[in-house]
Parts: C-alpha cells; structure tokens; sequence
C-alpha cells in the first residue's frame, strides 16, 4: 500500500513553472482588462480636467448641463459653474466631459 502512495504521488507532481501558469496567467489577464484601461482613462480625465477654461459647456457628474463662470484662482479643484440664473461652486472633479462631446455620441 505504502508503495503504491508514493508511485501516485511522483507521477502526479509537476515542475514549478507549470504550477504557476494559471495564476500569472491571471495576473496578466487583470492587468490588461482591468488595470490599464483604468490608468489610461484616468490619465484622459486628468488632461480633460486641465484644460477647463471659464465659457466652457461642461456636463457634471449630478447629469446637469452648466457653463465655467470662472476657476478659482485660490485653489486648483475648485470652479464656478454658470446653472441658469444662478453661479453656484463646484470641484473640477464633479466635471464629466465637455457638452459638445456628449452630443458627438448620441
């Protein structure tokens, strides 16, 4: 019996590196579905958001149309947005894309 468990149990070991293929497979798969079209539309939203200027149509995260009254000289997050009547203060952040963009693709 006891011969018998170990002729299994070499028979069924593998070398290392083939033990490891699924998971750096995986890993390379993650990194290529899921990481880097992350970083790289995090990289197009942070050189969108550079490129505010005041009179710019923008459309907000909240799904509102506004215009860029002014940026806040004080402060690089912060900018003033033109919402009918009213200016009201809002983060850059809270900027989704440009208006005519979003007409582009309807």
């Amino acid at each position: 019996m006891l011969a018998f468990q170990m002729a299994t149990n070499s028979a069924s070991a593998q070398p290392l590196w083939a033990s490891l293929i699924l998971p750096l497979g995986m890993v390379v798969l993650f990194y290529f579905f899921l990481i880097r079209p992350q970083s790289v539309a995090r990289k197009e939203m942070e050189a969108r958001l550079s490129k505010l200027k005041a009179g710019d149509e923008v459309l907000l995260s909240s799904g509102l149309f506004a215009t860029i009254d002014r940026l806040d000289p004080a402060s690089d997050n912060i900018i003033y947005l033109k919402l009918g009547g009213s200016v009201v203060k809002a983060r850059r952040q809270s900027v989704v894309a440009f208006a005519n963009e979003t007409q582009k693709k309807d």
